[in-house]
């Protein structure tokens, strides 16, 4: 595989200004400025850079989450739809936002950058917004009032207005998620220890963005669309996603670019096709002799050379030079430089690590599910007031809005004694700790819902669907719990996915992370599917009738106990079986 000519011209640049006598002066790992040059250090990248990043983060979550946590209620109050119909296009549109981040990393690693993709993404989230603010406050758009208990249908034109805005959302946040968390640690340059130690703070306060932004949509966002419209509802988070977009575009003469390398998926492919040619091959017993460009400068362009590992020997042949490939003239179908097939190793190395990021948001998903259903049957009443059952989810953020500024100034000095790392745990240290406190969060569910039906058969409720008489404030420590292990764990996790990629799948790598979300929650709802059907055969309630008071929630939350236990032990085994990514030595 050869890089183009500009691409070579750019190489030999970056190669020229990483030299011993400039490399207090330029950056190390290949990042250029907005023009394609190489990039000085001074007033460029670092927190400068990422307070405009962070910025628009927050923006984006604002506008995000004050859509999808009023649209159940949006689609049933205005737009007239049934429960089942509401949830489904809910659960339809949600999934499809953790889904496009594909399509937006894949542009961003192979053509576009990730600067380009969340300029041009964002603009499609910004025309989102609108439509939707214009469906809410414009009379010809905005659906019909209900007269008494008669509900007129919304025209097709006003279905068509919300429903393309509200898609149009969620591909613009399909390249915005992958993109702004890479671009973001993108500004930071690992190959100087000071600014690596910086990049691990900043998914701390990445995280910490997302879920500030949650915090405010998910309270003032919501109390103004209650009490003064979705038409002013809509338009507050469509002026920040203007103003994330005027601030990003503010920043473009100091941020630090990396080059987009061609399409991923293609080169893994390449790599399999000619590994599968080549499967008599024998491979060479030193591997200095497999392919590999000369000098410093590597074949795909804005990614440096791998060291070659000793995993999935196999691939390997592709890299094997026959004797009619000695004339210099290389089929990429035919011949793969090592860092081409140390890319796909990479990979498959990290596939179990992200596979056992799926069981943890399907704990995570109880937040917006069944730890809900749990609180229905609880005393909402603290004094006077009464708590929504939903509203109480909402201590998971506030958990994580507390414990990332404690993990950044108290847990990482503390640990950083006993470990020895400067971040004080490893990427795969910190998972895993999440995934333990995710574990012990639905064991305190399940004793929780132990002692509720104690209760409800001490006061005689069992065969009466009413909340018992026990405080909805037992359930605040299994959501608390969960928000640590958000901390541990999703922000572990997109450090790890960024840290341990190749340099030109960083993007790809972010939203493969960002599917395991999505997949998290279709898991949930499968264990759901499958309880119910094995557990109401012969005529029996199940474990989750209507009436919980007669079924056995507990044992749901302790098959999900079991299950996150047994993810945790995969994760173990995995995690000491890991090989770090490792740069070649020049």
């Amino acid at each position: 595989m050869e890089a183009s000519p500009e691409g070579a011209r750019r190489q030999n640049l970056l190669v020229r200004a990483t030299e011993p006598e400039d490399l207090a002066e330029y950056t190390g790992d290949g990042s250029v400025d907005f023009r394609g040059s190489p990039i000085l250090k001074h007033n460029t990248g670092n927190w400068r850079a990422c307070s405009l990043i962070l910025g628009t983060e927050v923006c984006e979550r604002l506008a995000y989450y004050g859509i999808s946590k009023s649209l159940v209620t949006y689609l049933s109050t205005r737009l007239h739809e049934g429960n089942v119909s509401a949830a489904r296009n809910f659960t339809t549109w949600q999934g499809t936002c953790y889904l496009t981040p594909l399509i937006g990393a894949t542009l961003a690693d192979s053509y576009w950058g990730k600067y380009r993709t969340i300029a041009v993404f964002s603009t499609i989230y910004f025309l989102g917004m609108t439509a939707l603010t214009l469906s809410a406050s414009v009379p010809s758009f905005m659906p019909p009032q209900c007269v008494g208990s008669i509900c007129p249908q919304p025209t097709l034109p006003q279905y068509l207005v919300y429903f393309v805005g509200l898609y149009m959302i969620a591909l613009g946040a399909g390249g915005i998620k992958p993109c702004v968390s890479s671009f973001g640690a993108d500004q930071f340059d690992d190959t100087d220890p000071v600014e690596k130690t910086k990049k691990g703070a900043f998914f701390n306060w990445f995280y910490f963005c997302i879920n500030i932004g949650s915090l405010i949509s998910g309270t003032v966002l919501i109390w103004v669309q209650e009490n003064y419209g979705y038409g002013i509802g809509f338009g507050i988070p469509t002026s920040f996603i203007a103003l994330a977009i005027g601030s990003f575009f503010i920043g473009s003469e100091i941020y630090r670019f990396q080059i987009p390398g061609g399409s991923p998926l293609t080169r893994a492919c390449q790599v399999i096709v000619a590994a599968t040619r080549k499967r008599k091959a024998d491979s060479p017993v030193d591997s200095s002799l497999l392919y590999e460009l000369d000098g410093k400068s590597s074949a795909i362009e804005g990614s440096r050379k791998l060291e070659h590992s000793s995993e999935f020997s196999f691939l390997d042949k592709a890299a094997v030079i026959l004797w009619n490939e000695r004339d210099g003239s290389h089929d990429p179908w035919r011949l793969c430089t090592i860092t081409q097939i140390e890319e796909l190793k990479i990979l498959l190395r990290m596939f179990p690590i992200w596979a056992t990021g799926i069981v943890f948001f399907t704990v995570c998903a109880q937040n917006s599910s069944m730890f809900i259903e749990q609180g229905m049957t609880l005393n909402n009443r603290i004094g006077s007031f009464k708590i929504p059952p939903a509203t109480l989810s909402s201590l998971d953020v506030i958990s994580v809005v507390v414990w990332v500024p404690i993990y950044e100034r108290l847990v990482v000095p503390i640990a950083r004694r006993f470990t020895g790392k400067e971040r004080g745990f490893s990427e795969l240290q910190r998972m895993g700790i999440g995934l333990f406190v995710s574990t012990i969060a639905v064991a305190v569910a399940a004793l929780v819902e132990i002692k509720r039906l104690q209760v409800a058969r001490a006061e005689d409720l069992v065969h009466q669907k009413v909340p018992v008489p026990m405080s909805i404030l037992w359930q605040a420590p299994q959501y608390l719990l969960v928000g640590v292990g958000e901390v541990f764990t999703s922000i572990g996790q997109a450090e790890f996915f960024y840290n341990q990629s190749p340099d030109a799948m960083r993007s790809l790598c972010s939203a493969f992370a960002l599917v395991t979300v999505s997949l998290g929650s279709y898991l949930s709802s499968f264990i759901l599917t499958l309880v119910s059907y094995f557990t109401t055969r012969n005529g029996q309630l199940g474990w989750i009738p209507d009436n919980l008071n007669e079924g056995h929630l507990d044992r749901f939350f302790w098959l999900i106990t079991g299950l996150s236990s047994l993810n945790l032990l995969v994760f173990l085994y995995y995690a000491q079986q890991y090989k770090c990514k490792r740069a070649a030595v020049a």
